[in-house]
């Protein structure tokens, strides 16, 4: 302290008093992006590690704000908007439509941060209040956290893609799945759907980090984030995307039940109906999975007529796909890991099925004993006395009393 009683930097402020915990931590925070290096060009290590909301915020303010400024709007939009846009003509006039290249890689990123910010709202502002109530263990607190997020994010993507399916005329018209194939030109919401899809699942890569996720818990959510990325990009690139938006609904679906049931049973562990309504849906759609990739692959694709290699106009990866060897490769594929994914699905619930009817069994046993033990009690307590060589004796050993008969 200084000698006129008054604090330093770091010390007791003016009046003795020492600064609070809250300005302590605060300071210690800002302390490590410092004002000089705020540039964007320094923001992403320091986005990383700083792992604060509000930077994410402030990143994806600027970019919004650099679309109202003149000078920056082009490289803006670049982050914002879906990219490549043709004109292709139709009978109607011109319709707006889009196709991929590298440019996507930038829209991607910019979504990848507004993902994390969404993902710490729902974290900070749903999920924690809701664990403090119910005081769960860290393994349960870890599951319930995944299942709240991926609750909000599979009810959301269910919505958001039966709307596309619908309003696409996907549903009301299966054969457009294979018609005009490939589907190089994509309509707006079919490409920015695709794009949100892939940031989402690029985004939980940095989130095992953020929420300290289990070293045991890793491998299973790689692995999980691996495929959903393989089959979303693979539907993308191929020019797949009618078929892929239709069983992305079914998976997300299925998942959404079943991380439903998981939070309804760990707030309370005697309900596990809503685990059988999953059950029902994961079958139903693991057929329908089935039947649209025999149907598609197998049977709609090869009567499209081959086209030529035009890679300016997006098919390289369709003219790869669409010959036979590769179709019944990925067709092969596809049935080995869905029978696969039955044979699992299969295995745990009899062995669930087998612990329940076990435990209904020794229900069953105990209280067949504790009905015996109960009955045998009565009887004790029903003759007060013991029999011993013909005669019934009292607790204490002697012979009752003989009443006496009164003489007429």
């Amino acid at each position: 302290a200084n000698p006129d009683g008054k604090g330093v930097a770091g010390g007791p402020g003016e009046g003795g008093k020492a600064p609070s915990v809250a300005n302590r931590r605060r300071r210690k925070s800002i302390s490590l992006i410092p004002p000089r290096w705020h540039p964007l060009l320094f923001y992403p290590p320091l986005f990383f590690t700083a792992n604060s909301l509000n930077e994410r915020v402030s990143y994806s303010t600027r970019t919004l704000f650099n679309v109202l400024v003149h000078v920056t709007a082009k490289t803006a939009f670049l982050f914002i908007l879906p990219q490549y846009n043709v004109s292709v003509p139709t009978a109607d006039g011109e319709l707006v439509q889009y196709h991929y290249g590298l440019k996507d890689l930038v829209t991607i990123l910019f979504y990848i941060f507004i993902a994390i910010i969404l993902h710490a709202v729902v974290q900070e502002y749903a999920l924690d209040k809701i664990n403090r109530r119910l005081h769960l263990s860290k393994v349960k607190h870890s599951k319930f956290n995944e299942s709240g997020q991926l609750v909000a994010f599979h009810l959301t993507s269910v919505i958001w893609c039966l709307y596309v399916v619908v309003t696409e005329g996907y549903i009301s018209n299966p054969r457009s799945l294979w018609e005009n194939y490939p589907h190089v030109y994509l309509p707006y919401q079919v490409k920015f759907f695709y794009l949100c899809q892939l940031a989402y699942w690029l985004h939980a890569l940095p989130e095992l980090y953020f929420q300290k996720v289990r070293k045991e818990e890793i491998p299973r959510q790689l692995r999980c984030i691996a495929l959903y990325l393989l089959h979303i990009a693979g539907a993308y690139l191929l020019n797949l995307t009618r078929l892929g938006l239709i069983l992305l609904l079914l998976q997300y679906l299925a998942e959404f039940f079943f991380h439903m049931a998981r939070l309804v049973y760990f707030t309370d562990e005697n309900n596990e109906k809503l685990f059988n309504v999953w059950a029902v849906v994961f079958v139903v759609t693991r057929l329908f999975t089935l039947t649209l990739y025999i149907l598609v692959i197998g049977f709609g694709l090869p009567r499209v007529e081959s086209q030529a290699l035009d890679p300016e106009r997006g098919n390289f990866f369709s003219f790869l796909f669409n010959n036979i060897l590769f179709r019944m490769s990925v067709l092969l594929l596809v049935c080995l890991f869905q029978a696969s994914v039955m044979w699992r699905f299969i295995h745990f619930q009899l062995r669930r099925w087998r612990e329940y009817w076990n435990e209904q069994s020794s229900r069953k046993r105990a209280a067949a004993a504790t009905a015996g033990t109960r009955q045998q009690t009565k009887l004790l307590k029903r003759d007060s006395g013991y029999h011993e060589n013909g005669v019934v004796k009292a607790e204490n050993g002697t012979s009752p009393r003989t009443k006496k008969l009164k003489s007429p």
